[in-house]
């Protein structure tokens, strides 16, 4: 035996626990510990967006700096939530994100089951509603003031369809290559350029848009408002999905004579 070696009875002290069978999947976080992230992150995300909307307007008055102070603010909020609470409960802090990998689960891909979906969908919306009231209390703004911001027009909704579309294709299509350890650069990014490109600076959330309603600032969304943006991020998913289908679609096996 070389000095290098651990005695037999060391190598028993060392390691006595139980080890998963090699190839075996790793236990999965507990469903409330997993609720407990959605609940928290899409709070921080909301808290992000809107009060870097409300900081945004108390230091100029210049829309185009407030919307890229509000869009910077959110594109490294939302990275550093994704890369912190994504090994925990996937980082969807998304309605539609959970229903999409819900439906796709259904289908025989990997995704969320229904108990889960009852667990991150209100976890997420009353994150939202905590996220809105939070950043209105640090600001010293009234806890719940509904918005006046009205958000009816045709081309808004035009541009939350488009923007939710893509944020499934990308989230999906992510996952379809096997390249979701990019997501948290990957999706902040396209979010951040989606806040330019939409008409609508991209909510693509119906969590967020519902919490963006309970407050009257620069990032909030009046409640009229809100039924419709709801609808056209879901039939943005829809879009999605479909885009995913087409563009990331499994070839069939070949096999030789």
């Amino acid at each position: 035996m070389t000095a290098t070696e651990p005695a037999a009875s060391d190598a028993t002290a060392i390691d006595t626990s139980p080890q998963p069978a090699p190839g075996a999947t790793p236990p999965r976080t507990p469903l409330i510990s997993r609720a407990a992230a959605e609940l928290v992150g899409t709070a921080a995300l909301v808290a992000i967006v809107v009060g870097s909307g409300i900081q945004a307007t108390q230091l100029t008055d210049d829309v185009a700096l407030q919307l890229l102070a509000n869009s910077t603010a959110t594109v490294f909020g939302l990275g550093v939530l994704i890369a912190l609470l994504g090994p925990v409960s996937g980082a969807h802090f998304n309605p539609a994100v959970t229903l999409a990998e819900w439906w796709t689960a259904r289908r025989g891909g990997a995704g969320v089951n229904a108990r889960e979906l009852a667990a991150y969908v209100p976890s997420q919306v009353a994150g939202a509603i905590a996220g809105a009231v939070l950043a209105d209390a640090m600001f010293g703004e009234p806890l719940v003031k509904w918005s006046t911001h009205d958000r009816s027009a045709g081309n808004l909704l035009l541009g939350e369809v488009v923007a939710t579309a893509g944020l499934i294709l990308l989230i999906f299509g992510l996952a379809r290559t096997d390249r979701l350890r990019f997501a948290p650069v990957a999706v902040a990014s396209y979010i951040g350029a989606a806040y330019w490109f939409t008409s609508s600076t991209s909510f693509a959330n119906p969590a967020v848009t519902i919490g963006r309603a309970f407050t009257d600032t620069f990032a909030g969304i009046t409640p009229a408002s809100v039924p419709a943006f709801v609808g056209m991020q879901l039939v943005g998913a829809v879009v999605g999905l479909a885009l995913v289908a087409v563009i990331f679609m499994r070839g069939k096996a070949t096999h030789a004579v």
